[in-house]
């Protein structure tokens, strides 16, 4: 067989994931060159990608506000919250809706996936309206509650858990084990890939959130890191190097994130798109 278009090939294919990576890492590493820069260091014109000086002072003050590190600390905190709370209740409801049968089990499932196929600003005003009834403004429940139940993370469970074979749950039923023991002790280890996926999926989606802490938190005590970094300008000014480190400094929980599970991340894919 002749093979002399495969080196060209490979090469051409090396060529374009390495583009692909250039272009999409670029912005990132100018952010963060830019955290080093003074203020008209960042908008010169011609370009400059590395600084003249080597200005730490911008990450130093940054990281000296009190109100930076308390919208860290609270974003944080949420986000570990709201990522434990996604993967229980998708994950158990997944479960019921991939392995239980229950009367109106399939009229339900279309209820729970219909909010899939609608766009979250086209509820936005009618949510506000449901927590603020509920007296939940001003509270870290009314970031974190609303968004718990996601119909498209329970789709995407669901199709992982119909794929394990059937033969091990009918033979833990017939040695006496429960619906909770057989999904703990057999479903729930075998799932770590969809759910690194899920849970890093539930913290970025937290953690980037801007428009709904915008409408229902004005206590600063609350204030989301997207919020902060949102209204740094009014507050500051045009220090724009001040911002691309306080911008920097907010990416690297879900850059880190994202690269210690990559591994589960591409792997959780894979199983769960089986069938």
């Amino acid at each position: 067989m002749n093979r002399s278009w495969y080196a060209p090939r490979r090469l051409l294919s090396y060529l374009l994931v390495a583009g692909i990576a250039v272009t999409a890492l670029f912005p990132l590493a100018w952010m963060a060159m830019s955290g080093f820069k003074s203020q008209t260091e960042v908008l010169r014109s011609p370009f400059q990608f590395f600084p003249d000086v080597w200005r730490v002072e911008n990450y130093r003050l940054i990281l000296a506000d009190p109100a930076f590190v308390r919208a860290m600390a609270i974003t944080f905190a949420g986000a570990v919250i709201f990522t434990i709370a996604s993967l229980v209740v998708n994950s158990t409801a997944a479960y019921a809706f991939a392995r239980l049968e229950f009367a109106g089990k399939r009229l339900w499932w279309i209820v729970c996936i219909t909010p899939m196929f609608i766009p979250a600003m086209a509820i936005l005003l009618t949510s506000f309206v449901v927590v603020s009834k509920l007296g939940m403004l001003d509270t870290l429940a009314v970031l974190i509650v609303p968004g718990v139940a996601s119909s498209a993370q329970m789709f995407f469970l669901r199709q992982f858990y119909l794929n394990m074979p059937a033969a091990v749950e009918e033979a833990a039923l017939i040695d006496g084990a429960t619906r909770w023991q057989i999904f703990l002790r057999i479903f729930v280890p075998q799932s770590l890939g969809p759910y690194v996926v899920v849970g890093i999926g539930s913290f970025l989606a937290y953690w980037n959130s801007y428009v709904w802490p915008v409408l229902v938190v004005s206590n600063p005590d609350l204030t989301q890191i997207m919020q902060y970094l949102a209204t740094f300008r009014s507050s500051r000014g045009n220090d724009w190097g001040m911002l691309m480190a306080g911008s920097t400094l907010a990416a690297l929980p879900t850059i880190v994130l994202v690269l210690i599970f990559q591994r589960y991340i591409v792997n959780g894919v894979r199983l769960a798109g089986l069938k």
